[in-house]
């Protein structure tokens, strides 16, 4: 295992559509395993494939729950709704006002290729957006109304203004 390099905002990668995935062997362990390792060093929610330079469909969600990994996801129901704060570890120290979904179910496959759905809500569900968003070349930036500012962010109280 090994902790990767997180490409930051401005990077091309981060702008394309991964490819899915169809080979589910040792590369893909190694790779999964070496991203669950980097988003625990960074102390993050999610972290998709393309933030260490891999154009496949490939995410970790992990909320305090345990990681969850996302091969070939896709979002096939939603409810509700929720506006929050919502950063990016390609973008360090930047936050907006996002947007998204309160509830979320996914379909994906697990590592070996076995086909599942897990539903996410708050936070979870935020973080399926966000990084299933990623693999798609879609950046939080551009769904947030704006960006917050310091005080926001240590208080927690914002607005849609």
């Amino acid at each position: 295992m090994a902790i990767r390099t997180i490409v930051k905002f401005g990077e091309d990668i981060l702008d394309k559509q991964c490819r899915p995935v169809e080979k589910f062997d040792e590369k893909l362990f190694e790779l999964l395993e070496d991203m669950k390792e980097t988003l625990t060093d960074a102390n993050g929610a999610g972290l998709a494939a393309p933030q260490v330079g891999i154009l496949r469909q490939i995410c970790i969600v992990d909320v305090g729950e345990g990681p969850i990994e996302l091969i070939n996801p896709e979002i096939i129901h939603t409810q509700g709704e929720q506006n929050g704060a919502e950063g990016c570890l390609s973008n360090p120290g930047q936050y907006g006002l996002v947007k998204r979904p309160m509830q979320v179910t996914v379909k994906a496959q697990d590592r070996n290729g076995n086909w599942f759905e897990k539903t996410g809500e708050g936070l979870c569900a935020r973080a399926f957006c966000h990084e299933i968003d990623h693999l798609h070349g879609i950046l939080f930036t551009s769904k947030m109304s704006r960006l917050l500012t310091q005080e926001e962010l240590e208080t927690g109280e914002y607005t849609d203004d």
